[in-house]
């Protein structure tokens, strides 16, 4: 492809309001961030409880990385599986309940290489609408045929299953969904799972450390054991603070994913003292419920506040509280403004939301205090529509 063709269509990007551009951040993740010398109050980080640069967190990376080095050498079935992933392994198997979890780099990686690993094109995926794109291209990745139901709507979902018998089947699902910020319905898709013999899936990279009595996520929410939810997926670059992901079932899953998955065995293992951290965040995660608490607390607060001035909400509980303004443009103007207010919320455009879906999606930290929310709110109040 040439570079006038690709120009070409860079401008049709532009034009249509749908281009993308990085931000150079000059300092480290919190309530505020620096860019380019100016200090933005920051409502698009993913850090839910304020642990990325947490003291215990980094001083657990630091003394790790002294310990290992900075690199994991290779791959995990190479020399690359560490005392501290496998220490972190088995905390996370005994934090959701599950015989035994394993790590990957990414939660993308995650998401291709379970359900490459356990569907091929015998096997039937039944996937939400909104689901993350990495559960969509673990689909197609598989061969397994794909069958997309409307967005929690189980109606839909019993439809497209009696529509497809005899084969092997597996229902995937965000369990918060990244841009609606809403929950799956989970106890139900358990029961419709079991009592159609197929296996549920379950991504839970917004919910984990957030939801749940310990912050286990949605599954703890809802009460639903290994055999309920037999293929568990969560992330440590949301609510952890670090970065990797981990899928977590019976034993006979993970052995399987071992010999199997493509995106575990044939890539370099996660850095030690990535894992080391995350083992920190997850002891503060179980010691410090108060950020829950008060994450739960901003949200309120902001979403009363919100509809006092008549703004576009979705139906959201989570940490993630989208205004929908359609058009791109109106979405990219208003992430413009916002930003010349010293706050920093991004614009999500098709095709990562439908069109006419454009928003702001702002997001909440335990880090946040309530005069950043009036701030915010103040920020909104003035928009220009």
């Amino acid at each position: 492809m040439s570079a006038n063709h690709l120009r070409a269509a860079l401008e049709r990007l532009k034009q249509a309001g749908l281009y993308r551009r990085r931000r150079v951040i000059d300092a480290a993740q919190g309530v505020t961030v620096c860019i380019g010398g100016q200090q933005l109050l920051n409502f698009c980080s993913n850090d839910y409880l304020g642990l990325a640069s947490h003291v215990d967190v980094l001083t657990a990376f630091k003394q790790a990385a002294d310990e290992y080095g900075v690199g994991s050498g290779a791959a995990h079935l190479v020399c690359g599986h560490a005392y501290e992933h496998h220490a972190l392994e088995q905390e996370l198997a005994d934090f959701t309940g599950r015989e035994r979890a394993l790590l990957f780099s990414t939660g993308y990686m995650a998401n291709l290489g379970v359900i490459a690993a356990l569907m091929d094109k015998n096997g039937v995926i039944y996937a939400d609408k909104l689901n993350h794109a990495s559960l969509l291209d673990g689909v197609l990745l598989s061969g397994a045929r794909l069958k997309r139901y409307v967005h929690n709507d189980l109606d839909n979902l019993q439809l497209k299953m009696h529509q497809v018998q005899g084969r092997r089947a597996m229902i995937a699902t965000d369990g918060v969904f990244s841009m609606d910020g809403d929950v799956a319905h989970l106890q139900q898709l358990a029961v419709l799972a079991q009592s159609h013999s197929c296996d549920l899936l379950v991504d839970d990279a917004h919910g984990f450390g957030v939801l749940g009595r310990t912050g286990a996520g949605l599954v703890e929410q809802c009460q639903l054991s290994q055999q309920q939810v037999p293929i568990l997926i969560g992330t440590f670059g949301k609510a952890f603070g670090t970065s990797g992901a981990f899928v977590a079932g019976s034993d006979a899953l993970i052995e399987t994913l071992i010999q199997k998955a493509r995106t575990y065995i044939y890539t370099t293992a996660l850095p030690p003292a990535i894992a080391a951290a995350t083992r920190a965040s997850l002891r503060l995660i179980q010691e410090q419920s108060w950020r829950r608490e008060k994450l739960a607390e901003l949200i309120a607060y902001f979403r009363e506040g919100a509809q006092q001035l008549g703004l576009n909400l979705m139906p959201s509980a989570s940490a993630i509280q989208p205004i929908v303004l359609g058009g791109s443009q109106a979405a990219t103007q208003a992430s413009e403004y916002l930003l010349q207010q010293g706050i920093w919320v991004s614009a999500i455009r098709p095709p990562t939301v439908p069109q006419g879906g454009a928003r702001l999606r702002i997001t909440f930290s335990a880090l946040h205090e309530r005069q950043h929310v009036d701030r915010l709110l103040d920020a909104l109040e003035g928009m220009p529509v």
